[in-house]
């Protein structure tokens, strides 16, 4: 096996892939892809996920629009969180850079790009691809507010009992570190197995054999029995990320486990044990979930005999400068260079960011930022180059709809009958409902699932609709 680290390409024009897989086949190994769909199903394929990943935004089926790119970079950070992700594509807007970053992006750049500097990119991408897992340092979480000390707290009584915790928190808030440094490390299973498992990386239909494991010739490709997730994880810990994600069909058997133990591989009627501890975790609201039919309440129940909310970074106050002051003598030392410092200004700019992509996004700037001013005191015009601002832009222009009462909208549709001599219902009422779909993708930063969510329809509905914009 190559020692070469893996580099993913995704690119809808070929030429672009092979002439970048040319050109970096001498430092990389590089797999490639065209669309998300097939890029998520590569990903399961593969035996490591990819250290380092370019990224266009156009791609099918809407390459004129950055959505399906937007969607695959939280996509892949969902799969891999330590992946390095830099964005190349022609959408070179100061807001799709500034949002894709957000994102979990850690660099942005336009086509057309010179090889040789997407090469010294990637080189810095795996230069700064060491220890450096989120919120956390040696002796826990970084952080003093309030909420923090909240967190910590609760971490100290769950820690070392065998019941399984649930772990609420935004995108990018570092609920895998909480899971593998205070609920694993940190305890008396630190010298156990500490297994992650995704559960919206993983195709539905190879999920349960993933957990449970399989026989030989329980279905085509079983050559062998092969142990799963929970036999692997012995006595220690088993992550399970984004949980809210879990097929219906399998929460009985991810319940009967919870309840005692008990599972069988796929294709076998033998009954094992598991002795691991299950730690999950999600940035859906459960509760909800539960409401609309999607989540069993039983298995939350369970699954939430202990809960712990992590903090998003806007209200953490001053950990924001902990954080930054962590992570830039951190990054540092990496580069072998002198950390940058914040002018006053921009320390205060700095505080009120509002992090929208948390930890991750933050952890992000400080590489840029690392990279491109070591030593060197960083302005308030170059850090809010940075900053993602369009959110705050949306939001005070938006009108909400929910406080139009119904002689409002019946007035606004009369005004708009009297001045029209026809209209097209039909096309109307679809261009509203994109509207919405376009919102609620802005909103989720281009996740498919959690726009669905907003929206109060499931996933497929959702790529089904979005489809029909570009069907005659």
């Amino acid at each position: 096996m190559s020692n070469k680290p893996l580099l993913l390409i995704v690119d809808d024009d070929p030429l672009i892939s092979d002439a970048l897989s040319y050109a970096f086949a001498a430092e990389f190994d590089v797999v490639t892809s065209h669309a998300r769909p097939h890029c998520l199903a590569l990903l399961r394929q593969l035996r490591q996920a990819p250290q380092v990943a370019l990224v266009d935004l156009g791609l099918p089926p809407q390459p004129h629009r950055p959505d399906e790119g937007f969607a695959l970079v939280g996509e892949l950070l969902a799969h891999a969180p330590e992946m390095k992700i830099i964005v190349l594509s022609g959408q070179n807007g100061d807001d799709n850079a500034r949002h894709a970053r957000t994102l979990g992006a850690i660099e942005f750049v336009g086509k057309p790009c010179d090889p040789g500097r997407l090469l010294t990119l990637l080189r810095q991408a795996l230069a700064f691809s060491g220890e450096e897992n989120a919120a956390s340092a040696p002796g826990g979480l970084i952080g003093e507010s309030l909420p923090m000390q909240r967190l910590r707290l609760q971490l100290a009584q769950y820690a070392n009992l065998s019941f399984p915790v649930l772990i609420e928190g935004e995108s990018g808030s570092g609920k895998d570190v909480v899971a593998s440094r205070c609920l694993h490390q940190m305890t008396e299973r630190q010298q156990q197995p500490f297994l992650a498992l995704n559960c919206a990386a993983i195709s539905p239909t190879l999920l349960e054999p993933t957990l449970f494991g399989h026989a030989r010739g329980a279905f085509t490709g079983a050559t062998t029995a092969k142990a799963g997730y929970f036999e692997d994880a012995g006595e220690g810990t088993l992550f399970l990320d984004e949980i809210g994600e879990l097929p219906s069909d399998l929460q009985p058997k991810l319940l009967r486990v919870l309840e005692n133990g008990e599972y069988q591989r796929v294709g076998e009627t033998q009954t094992r044990t598991s002795k691991a501890r299950i730690v999950a975790a999600t940035n859906r609201d459960l509760r909800q979930e539960i409401k609309a039919g999607r989540f069993r309440a039983d298995l939350y129940h369970r699954l939430s005999v202990f809960t712990v909310s992590v903090p998003p970074l806007r209200d953490m106050g001053r950990d924001r400068l902990l954080l930054l002051d962590h992570f830039r003598k951190l990054y540092a030392t990496q580069a072998q260079c002198q950390p940058f410092a914040l002018d006053p200004e921009a320390e205060a700019r700095w505080l009120d960011y509002n992090f929208p992509g948390n930890v991750r996004e933050l952890r992000n700037i400080v590489i840029r930022l690392t990279a491109r001013y070591p030593g060197q005191a960083v302005s308030t015009a170059q850090l809010l180059a940075e900053f993602d601002t369009s959110e705050d832009v949306d939001r005070s222009s938006h009108v909400e709809t929910a406080d139009i009462d119904d002689d409002q909208r019946l007035q606004a549709a009369l005004k708009h009958l009297q001045t029209s001599a026809r209209i097209d219902l039909d096309a109307t009422l679809a261009t509203w409902e994109r509207s919405y779909i376009e919102a609620a993708l802005e909103l989720s930063g281009g996740n498919v699932s959690q726009a669905a969510r907003r929206l109060g329809i499931n996933r497929t509905t959702l790529y089904n609709r979005m489809e029909n914009w570009h069907r005659p």
